[in-house]
């Protein structure tokens, strides 16, 4: 029987162009590395190399060999990915968001209704994220747009309002509302974790530096001792409150409102209905209050 070792032995010489250079890359001696081909061309009845006195090289059968051995490897790569995911997806709940924001309601929310199980989030371009879905990488995504595909469930849950956090000293300070066209050139202070948010800021502020700090208590400090602006949201000053010393302004341009919807695969969706259902219900109840 073939071995998966003798594919990737295989590949290796192909790549490599010698038996010498294969057997460096793959920290074997050389004798070792042509045993190995000669068993592989035992079972597969059939020469792979042309063999001259100083000279190997792969033959027309060996060239065939080598596009199915690519095939296989990648397969059995495929094979360990799905399965390493399978396994976590049964201990894990693993949540892919745009944004931070939906972490917050939802990551204490997962570890309330499913204690058993771990949970882990992370924010990911759109791309990402929905491949993530539909591997099984993530049981469920946070998306700033609706996903329509027939194997997705997907619906709104929570509405997110972004503003300028300008010092009372600002020129604009006084303002009802901004466009970010109004900002844009002046240098802002921008905390780096903030997902889809920040491509939204180099679109709509090209001419915009932006400061950015990693860790959130370094940009909240920086913030109330900057005179610079910064970015706050209607989320954000729910769970911390409103900067100290700052005025918020609402931004004024479409983009700076997102409708965040909630994703996971149709057969995924009775696993985590019991979070479906709380999710509605709260959303429902934020939305009668209001």
């Amino acid at each position: 029987m073939v071995e998966l070792y003798q594919l990737v032995q295989l590949v290796a010489i192909a790549d490599c162009g010698t038996i010498s250079g294969a057997a460096e890359q793959l920290h074997l001696s050389q004798p070792a590395l042509s045993r190995s081909m000669q068993k592989l061309e035992d079972v597969l009845q059939v020469t792979l190399f042309d063999r001259q006195k100083n000279k190997i090289s792969l033959n027309k059968n060996g060239e065939l060999a080598v596009e199915y051995a690519r095939r296989v490897i990648d397969q059995a790569h495929d094979l360990v990915e799905q399965v390493r995911a399978f396994d976590r997806s049964q201990r894990t709940i693993a949540i892919g968001s745009c944004a931070p924001a939906p972490l917050w309601t939802l990551s204490p929310l997962v570890s309330q209704l499913y204690p058993e199980m771990t949970v882990s989030s992370e924010m990911k371009d759109l791309q990402t994220l929905i491949a993530g879905l539909k591997t099984g990488l993530y049981q469920f995504i946070v998306l700033p747009c609706a996903l329509d595909e027939p194997e997705v469930y997907c619906f709104p849950f929570e509405t997110e309002q972004l503003y300028f956090s300008l010092p009372p000293a600002h020129p604009l300070s006084a303002s009802k509302g901004l466009y970010f066209k109004d900002i844009d050139g002046e240098s802002i202070l921008l905390l780096s974790q903030i997902g889809f948010w920040r491509d939204v800021c180099r679109e709509k502020m090209p001419l915009t530096r932006t400061l950015v700090q990693n860790r959130q208590e370094d940009f909240e400090e920086l913030v109330q001792a900057s005179a610079l602006p910064s970015f706050v949201s209607d989320l954000s000053m729910r769970w911390s409150g409103k900067p100290e010393n700052r005025t918020v302004i609402p931004v004024l341009d479409p983009e700076a409102t997102v409708c965040y919807h909630f994703a996971c695969l149709r057969k995924t969706k009775k696993k985590i209905s019991a979070l479906i259902e709380r999710i509605k219900a709260d959303t429902a109840g934020s939305e009668s209050i209001h």
